[in-house]
């Protein structure tokens, strides 16, 4: 066999890593909630990039600001101060309880930071011995060796064993599992206020006083992974500004850069003291450019009447799967989440679901054939949201 010239476009699955199952559709354009293939078919986008463009795609604002920031500074590492990521890091913390931003380039290097934050003040506080880290069954923290040994599903896990120690899953929503598992040992809780790979599900307010009041007790740190549930995803900036607790740590990532790649890890200011020069970096972290467009989006999240909006179109969307979930009873087990971070779980697999969706033009996160995960552009339509309810309504008039 000849060996094919450079020049000739090579099917993808030759050259790239067979990590994702993909859907049989290659896009070139996208623009606010619609994506476009190569064919030119367009597509109304609920996944968002997996709740990472929740401005919509190529935000003129955020393109504007972007491009701008490349004709000025692109990277001149952390060991000197650049005005994107001191202005990024003020926003941050003046609209959450944080007073210090580690920043990083992902969601899992977030939680990573936020590990080893916690390891260290165990260690400082409470002695060598106190480095466990107690995670929920269902969670997903990322796909580094610590992030996949704190995720609480197993089938991330299998075959990376062994995996680090130090990691104690209790079933969410549990307060005498998770009083149990507490120890002199345990140095911080983690979890998502909503478990986002685990199916959209929300953590009760007990069970997260009850996390709060361990970790008080034994002078643990409480970390929040809000990197999918944060960043107006369920209509307030962060998530646990619905709870009655605030966390001493949290994770952000995915719609911090509207789809330019960055991460932070928000802390008190003497959870963050552990973490002293030398102990943890990143060399793109926080980077300007990523800074720039992380600046557009906190702005835009937090003028007034955007996350009213998020709040009213969460609840149009919430009433209509609720709407569908009453008639088709015998196919809709629940509907549950918070804001724009919904699911619908059925009572049996539907394998097809997804890809039937897809051919009616619209994009969708199918869990197990089960779990109907929705997490759109926060700039969704009323109109965008019935014409899905209408599509999804005749689809599964055809399983009933």
């Amino acid at each position: 066999m000849t060996k094919k010239s450079n020049n000739q476009e090579r099917d993808p699955a030759e050259s790239v890593a067979d990590t994702y199952n993909r859907f049989p559709v290659k896009f070139i354009k996208g623009r606010g909630t619609r994506l476009w293939d190569e064919s030119g078919k367009e597509y109304i986008d609920l996944v968002a990039g997996i709740a990472v463009c929740s401005l919509g795609h190529c935000n003129e604002a955020v393109t504007w600001a972007v491009q701008k920031q490349m004709e000025t500074l692109v990277h001149v590492s952390n060991l000197y101060w650049t005005v994107p990521q001191i202005q990024v890091a003020s926003l941050l913390t003046s609209h959450s309880f944080a007073d210090k931003v580690f920043f990083c380039n992902s969601g899992a290097e977030s939680v990573e930071a936020a590990i080893k934050i916690c390891r260290r003040f165990g260690h400082a506080t409470r002695g060598p011995d106190c480095y466990e880290v107690i995670c929920l069954e269902g969670s997903f923290h990322g796909r580094t060796l610590a992030t996949v040994s704190a995720t609480g599903q197993p089938i991330y896990q299998k075959g990376f064993e062994p995996l680090p120690p130090g990691f104690i899953h209790v079933p969410p929503n549990n307060s005498m599992a998770l009083k149990l598992a507490a120890g002199p040992r345990t140095a911080a809780v983690i979890m998502e206020p909503i478990q986002g790979e685990g199916g959209i599900r929300v953590l009760e307010d007990d069970f997260l006083m009850t996390a709060r009041q361990v970790c008080d007790e034994l002078g643990a740190l409480l970390v929040f992974d809000e990197v999918q549930a944060g960043m107006g995803r369920t209509g307030t900036l962060f998530a646990y500004q619905q709870t009655p607790v605030i966390p001493d740590v949290m994770c952000l990532a995915k719609a911090l850069g509207n789809g330019i790649p960055i991460g932070a890890t928000l802390a008190t200011r003497e959870a963050m003291s552990y973490l002293s020069p030398g102990s943890h970096a990143s060399t793109f972290g926080g980077n300007p450019i990523a800074c720039a467009a992380a600046k557009v989006v906190m702005e835009t999240m937090t003028a007034d009447g955007f996350l009213e909006g998020v709040r009213r179109k969460g609840t149009l969307l919430r009433n209509e799967l609720e709407r569908l979930g009453e008639k088709h009873k015998g196919l809709i087990l629940e509907v549950r989440g918070r804001g724009l971070m919904l699911a619908v779980e059925f009572t049996r697999p539907i394998p097809q679901l997804a890809t039937q969706l897809l051919e009616e033009g619209f994009l969708v996160l199918l869990g197990q054939g089960v779990i109907l995960r929705l997490v759109p552009p926060l700039i969704i339509t009323e109109e965008e949201i019935k014409d899905f309810i209408q599509t999804l309504d005749r689809l599964l008039m055809e399983q009933d």
